[in-house]
């Protein structure tokens, strides 16, 4: 058997919406498992020289421990990714290899409807915790995420791009630990709000979005981790380009239009990757 899944980039947060906002992008890594050919892991694409092939990987080690908990044998298999999107830069390279685990897994053990959506997002939580790109990677689209996950049509004129560093990383564990215990009742209301105006902007009217992505929660405090990263984003703010972070960072996520574009002069080490909102998550295709 041969299976293929197609998992797309994601960004969490969107600004105010944090743990609660994601938006699937088109910009997909893709795993193949053939349980018929000689068995071994291997990677092209973003970061391949740094993934490990010796079954370590956290594709591998999500089949293995999926298996377990359904209390299947997984049976020898060769692996093949296939890596577009840019690890530990905050655009949902962890979600995609939990999506693509839990993908090929539930298919291997045969369990019922294993491709459904609902189901995989379910055992994809299993492997990462982070439940925004989670949802956006199996539902696509932009999604809201809170006791249930609610897909919204995006605005058929959002222009993504992200802004990717080659040359800066965070893990989204240390970006997390970083966030205050609490904070004031000011800045709270001041999310509620912007979040609101944001699924407006988002949806509806995306002239608001330079407004509607302003968050007093989380960007500032992981932004001081990567003080270019901050220095952009405060230079395209005041430029009037709509900018936020893209989940923990340090990339970010920008949207253009016809009257505000990303400029050309980027810092050095930084690229502008333009995609399109995916309307579709994961995909798979069997190959008996």
């Amino acid at each position: 058997m041969r299976i293929t899944v197609r998992v797309p980039a994601t960004s969490a947060n969107l600004g105010p919406g944090f743990d609660c906002f994601g938006l699937a992008l088109d910009l997909c890594n893709e795993v193949t498992v053939d349980t018929d050919a000689e068995p071994g892991v291997s990677w092209e694409g973003e970061g391949a020289d740094e993934l490990p092939t010796d079954g370590t990987d956290m594709v591998s080690r999500g089949l293995r421990r999926i298996a377990e908990d359904y209390e299947a044998e997984l049976p020898p298999l060769a692996l093949r990714g296939i890596n577009r999107i840019p690890m530990e830069r905050g655009l949902g390279s962890s979600a995609a290899a939990a999506v693509a685990a839990a993908a090929i897994a539930r298919v291997l053990a045969q369990v019922d409807q294993p491709t459904h959506p609902a189901f995989v997002f379910g055992t994809a939580g299993m492997l990462e915790r982070h439940r925004d790109n989670i949802a956006a990677a199996t539902h696509g689209g932009l999604v809201l995420v809170g006791d249930r996950i609610r897909n919204i049509e995006p605005h058929p004129a959002l222009r993504p791009v992200a802004l990717v560093p080659d040359h800066l990383r965070i893990a989204t564990e240390d970006a997390r630990r970083a966030l205050p215990d609490s904070v004031s009742l000011h800045d709270a209301v001041f999310n509620v709000a912007h979040a609101g105006l944001a699924v407006w902007a988002l949806t509806r009217d995306p002239s608001l979005l330079a407004s509607a992505l302003v968050d007093r929660l989380h960007e500032d405090v992981r932004l001081e981790f990567v003080p270019e990263a901050l220095a952009l984003r405060d230079r395209l703010r005041h430029e009037e380009v709509p900018v936020c972070v893209s989940g923990s960072g340090p990339s970010l996520l920008a949207f253009e239009s016809n009257e505000r574009s990303i400029p050309d002069n980027l810092p050095a080490g930084w690229r502008a990757i333009r995609l399109a909102v995916r309307s579709q998550g994961f995909e798979v295709q069997i190959e008996d």
